[in-house]
């Protein structure tokens, strides 16, 4: 249905002046454990300022913690059972210190049933939540603090866009910027548009003063966020992702701009050619494949063939010789033979993409494939993926070997895990670089040299 505005609602303001109140004289700390994608880290900045706004400081680690949040996936059942586990594993540090306050929301809990499920299973929970209600946290915090009711606050599925509520974040240069919630793909092996709802899409305006604000705030680089952020806009009047892009260029002062994740159904000529005119556009595109096999993407629901694909990286590359390519893909997808899944191995032989996340096919409750028939042994599927990390590790290494000798400008985002001598920074198409570089220089634009590399990253020096 196509709306002219979206509407706008405040976070629970009232209730977290109210819980400020009652911590008043203390010193809470809060410590939040986020799963899952870039949209569940954004969801935590959120989440975290909230905390703040009621009063609570960030800690360091669970000691001493006054509050502990899980922020949970379900898109993937490792990270799934990875929460439970650590949820878990709480118990003692809860029969020692009652007065921790222990909270679990996100994807996970948005499932049906699940968050009675888990509550049931630890009764030392004492908050649970869903997606569509997180802006709410202040009075469920404000209930479990003043009233002494154990919360668990699920939402029907969301429909507003939720403005103006705070956040904490890592800090400059570089920030997440959510342009839309939702999904409307229901591809078969997919939870998301079940727990993050239809597709809702925020107003230019209020984007591009986010942008505005953080680039006041110091920050040089935006990612903006959408599970398919190429039908950004289809909800709202005069509005499409191409032209959000441009207008963004335009309008802020902002000096680079990413984005994720792109559906290949949904891009366009428009959105290919925004990237190349647009010079603070980022020449770089995430863009899951999924499968090199037709008959894979057909059960998959995904929209496009393998031909389809094949092509919109020919125009890519066409447009932008230099774009930085990377993907998903799954394997061991239901019904996918050996012939499949060569299929998919020369895909990744004939695009060569620059990195690929790679993931074993696992069962989603509710979803379409969940009772497909041909599930695939897992000796099999483990099989198969060991091949292609191997292949595709192969590639990534290669092509990073082929960045020596050429120079490139990264933005330095923050100190390298080589070492504290180190910083680390990407270029424009997106390649990790570790250069020797005091601290002083995050968030400068540096001219590096490449002088190494390995299968993961780049290895440069400051010219």
């Amino acid at each position: 249905m196509m709306t002219e505005k979206v509407s706008i609602l405040l976070y629970d303001d009232e209730k977290a002046k109210a819980v400020r109140r009652f911590n008043d004289g203390r010193s809470p700390k809060y410590l939040i454990r986020t799963y899952g994608c870039q949209m569940n880290e954004h969801d935590s900045e959120g989440l975290a300022g909230m905390l703040e706004e009621m009063g609570y400081s960030p800690a360091e680690n669970v000691q001493g913690t006054s509050l502990v949040l899980f922020n949970t996936c379900c898109v993937r059942e490792h990270a799934e059972l990875k929460a439970y586990s650590n949820v878990g594993a709480l118990k003692k540090l809860k029969e020692e210190n009652p007065g921790l306050i222990i909270c679990v929301c996100g994807c996970m809990m948005q499932q049906e049933g699940a968050a009675e499920k888990l509550m049931k299973r630890f009764p030392f929970v004492d908050i649970a939540f869903g997606t569509h209600n997180s802006h709410l946290f202040p009075g469920m915090l404000y209930r479990l603090l003043l009233k002494g009711e154990r919360v668990c606050d699920m939402a029907a599925p969301a429909q507003d866009i939720i403005e103006n509520a705070p956040a904490r974040r890592a800090g400059p240069p570089c920030a997440w910027v959510t342009i839309m919630y939702g999904c409307d793909n229901f591809c078969s092996y997919c939870v998301v548009p079940y727990v993050r709802g239809r597709e809702r899409s925020r107003q230019p305006e209020d984007i591009i003063a986010e942008i505005n604000r953080l680039v006041g705030e110091g920050y040089k680089e935006v990612t903006l966020l959408g599970q398919n952020v190429n039908s950004y806009g289809k909800d709202i009047t005069g509005a499409d992702f191409p032209a959000l892009l441009r207008r963004i260029n335009d309008e802020t002062g902002i000096c680079r701009i990413r984005f994720m994740t792109s559906h290949p159904k949904d891009l366009s000529d428009g959105l290919i050619s925004a990237m190349r005119d647009c010079k603070r556009v980022c020449r770089q595109i995430h863009l899951p494949v999924q499968s090199g096999s037709s008959a894979v993407l057909a059960r998959m629901n995904r929209h496009y063939t393998r031909e389809d694909y094949l092509a919109l990286v020919e125009k890519l590359r066409s447009a932008m010789p230099d774009i930085g390519l990377s993907t998903d893909i799954i394997v061991g997808f239901p019904g996918e033979t050996e012939k499949d899944f060569e299929d998919t191995m020369d895909m990744v032989q004939k695009i060569r993409f620059d990195s690929a996340y790679t993931f074993i096919y696992s069962k989603r409750s509710g979803t379409a494939a969940e009772n497909m028939e041909g599930q695939v042994p897992a000796g099999v599927k483990k099989e198969r993926i060991r091949r292609l990390i191997e292949a595709q590790a192969a590639i990534t290494y290669e092509k990073n070997l082929g960045c020596a000798g050429k120079a490139y400008e990264v933005l330095a985002e923050a100190v390298s895990r080589r070492g504290v001598s180190m910083l680390c920074g990407r270029n424009g198409a997106g390649m990790i670089t570790n250069f020797a570089a005091p601290p002083e220089l995050i968030g400068e634009f540096i001219e590096v040299k490449i002088i190494g590399a390995n299968r993961y990253t780049l290895l440069g020096e400051i010219i």
